[in-house]
């Protein structure tokens, strides 16, 4: 099946993009009605009027130059109404901004996320105890019914839900990027920099993403795989492991 939307949301972050692109929908279509509106009317005035007599339009009313030249209130609500449109905008997505770079409260552990040609490494820091492991695509010939190809991971990265998680992000080689589209997620992993963001999740399950930057020959191979469960079942995988 095609997807003719967005995955659904994991993060009050993805809710709050999904609320602004639907803010701004609605003033999409009302302008592009009214710009079809008014076109309709321009040309039907035009072929009405350049006919004879017996197709003479309605005269319900009548487009003139003194209508839209040099008319005050035409000039105003052209020019106060943008306005109001655009200050409606900017002040959700200003808000989103800030939403998306800061979050308030305190990390319960860190993730590192090494990008490598072509796979991905994760550092847990918890306490006092850290894991490390790699991350590799899953070989089509051991993937099991209802597995998805070329998403599928042989070590997926476990992240409890309703916990703060302080993620790092880098590369060893050339620019990856570390993307996960259900949490509304994309950040450049790029060598000789760490770039951070924080993991939120509010509900349970396995969550896919990919690398999102042209990195080599082999860059359609580095799948990204996220499992969300209760902190209970993640402090018993991580002491497990």
């Amino acid at each position: 099946m095609f997807a003719l939307g967005v995955q659904s949301p994991t993060s009050h972050v993805l809710m709050a993009f999904l609320e602004l692109y639907v803010h701004i929908n609605w003033y999409s279509f009302t302008i592009v009605g009214f710009v079809f509106m008014a076109i309709w009317l321009i040309m039907e005035h035009f072929f009405f009027y350049r006919a004879p007599k017996p197709y003479s339009p309605r005269r319900v009313f009548q487009l003139s130059a003194s209508y839209v030249v040099h008319c005050n209130w035409v000039e105003l609500v052209w020019t106060i109404l943008p306005m109001f449109i655009l200050l409606s905008i900017a002040v959700p997505s200003f808000s989103l901004i800030y939403l998306v770079d800061e979050f308030f409260g305190t990390p319960v552990f860190s993730l590192k996320i090494i990008g490598h040609q072509w796979y991905w490494s994760y550092e847990y820091v918890f306490g006092d105890k850290t894991l490390s492991f790699d991350s590799y695509i899953e070989s089509e010939e051991s993937l099991k019914k209802g597995e998805l190809r070329l998403l599928e991971v042989d070590r997926t990265v476990v992240i409890p839900r309703d916990v703060i998680v302080r993620v790092y992000v880098t590369s060893d080689d050339v620019i990856h990027s570390w993307a996960l589209p259900s949490h509304g997620l994309k950040m450049d992993a790029i060598p000789g920099r760490l770039n951070q963001f924080v993991f939120f999740f509010n509900v349970k399950g396995t969550f896919y993403g990919q690398c999102s930057e042209l990195c080599g020959v082999n860059h359609g191979f580095m799948p990204i795989a996220v499992h969300v469960v209760d902190l209970k079942k993640f402090i018993k995988w991580f002491n497990k492991c």
